[in-house]
């Protein structure tokens, strides 16, 4: 394969397990162990029939399971889009 179709591959969301919990401001809380990254949820919508919380850093995450009675703390698998 040439080294240009190598770069402009498109390679597919990243699945992460994260942590999501209610931090001490009571505010939805996202903790993504493998990076030691915690942030705070600024927005959430729904696309494509999944749930999409958006974090203060800028990162979105999709969750195919998560609804809005799902009991917190859980770990859940997140599609880093």
């Amino acid at each position: 394969m040439p080294i240009f179709s190598r770069l402009f591959t498109h390679y597919p969301p990243k699945i992460m397990k994260v942590m999501l919990h209610q931090n001490d401001l009571g505010h939805l809380s996202v903790y993504v162990p493998k990076k030691d990254l915690e942030e705070e949820v600024v927005e959430q919508s729904m696309a494509d029939g999944q749930k999409v919380l958006t974090l203060a850093n800028g990162w979105q995450l999709s969750f195919s399971n998560l609804t809005d009675d799902t009991k917190l703390p859980k770990t859940l698998n997140a599609k880093r889009l």
